[in-house]
């Protein structure tokens, strides 16, 4: 007669055995949607196809500036766009847009800093607004945009080319950081919301905009967006950049409720930076929100920033 615990025991490996495979298909399951899910993330995050862009929203002449629809054409020959409003003291500060916006971003500062006599160059960089180009590289090539952009300025006879300061929100803000810190001739720097490096940035925006861990999905989006552009994420770091600037000035923005910039960037870029330097640390607003929740100080002291250092001298 055939023992029953003995047909247990080949019964429970059986079920083990089982069991295991399914957790492991399972582990592979989810894994190549990890994957697969990361790298629709990562091409998102680079590029920038020119008809999902959002359109314009107004004009300086919605504001009564007066201003010329310029552009100029980078190194590598991409069309860019802007907007100029003449200078009535010899300065002039470039403004730039941040991560997937465009010009009109940049009004209110232009309508405030013509207001007090500075000209402004409200620049675009490419795969954004109506320039060319599709893929953005978080500076990489975007250097040669406010390259061109900055000849653009020095052509100007009104523009006293020692009087030139540059402004920036979010990605915009880690651009004129690292413009500023490979042009010497950019005498004072305002960076609002910026980001510290890129690795930082992907962690913070995707726990916030997806509800997913930053690991491991943000080293897997940064990996696949390194694949497609051929870069390394390692060199966009603007704590490498920002001590550079120094001895010209740099003035830091943040917001303890930033969702899409680490909150800890600020505190890091400005450890980083030498002197002269500033810090205005807000904990109850959000990203990129200085200008339209605290327009008066951010008037005052934004305008006091370039006055004291590209008027003083």
């Amino acid at each position: 007669m055939e023992n029953p615990a003995a047909q247990t025991v080949p019964r429970r490996r059986y079920w083990l055995r089982l069991g295991l495979a399914s957790i492991v298909s399972l582990v592979a399951v989810g894994l190549v949607a990890a994957v697969l899910f990361a790298r629709s993330e990562a091409l998102q995050l680079i590029s920038n196809p020119r008809d999902q862009r959002q359109p314009l929203e107004g004009s300086p002449a919605d504001l009564g500036l007066p201003y010329e629809e310029i552009e100029t054409r980078s190194e590598d020959g991409l069309r860019l766009v802007g907007w100029y409003i003449p200078t009535e003291n010899g300065a002039a500060v470039i403004a730039q847009h941040g991560y997937k916006s465009n010009r009109d971003e940049l009004l209110e500062e232009a309508e405030m800093l013509h207001r007090h006599g500075f000209g402004v160059l409200i620049t675009t960089v490419r795969a954004h607004d109506q320039s060319e180009g599709e893929q953005i590289t978080f500076g990489y090539h975007e250097m040669k945009d406010l390259t061109a952009w900055y000849q653009f300025l020095l052509g100007r006879p009104e523009v006293d080319p020692h009087r030139i300061g540059i402004i920036g929100n979010s990605m915009g803000g880690s651009l004129v950081i690292q413009y500023a810190a490979l042009n010497p001739e950019i005498r004072a720097v305002v960076a609002h919301s910026p980001f510290s490096s890129i690795d930082d940035t992907v962690a913070t925006s995707v726990k916030a905009l997806t509800g997913l861990p930053s690991f491991p999905f943000a080293p897997l989006i940064v990996f696949w967006a390194e694949q497609e552009t051929g870069l390394d994420s390692s060199e966009i770091d603007g704590k490498r950049w920002i001590p550079s600037i120094s001895p010209r000035p740099v003035f830091i923005l943040m917001g303890g409720q930033d969702s899409q910039v680490s909150v800890k960037s600020g505190e890091l870029l400005y450890a980083a930076a030498g002197e002269p330097k500033e810090f205005w640390f807000e904990p109850d607003l959000g990203h990129a929100a200085f200008d339209t929740e605290l327009p008066d100080e951010f008037e005052r002291r934004v305008v006091g920033f370039f006055e004291k250092y590209l008027l003083g001298g």
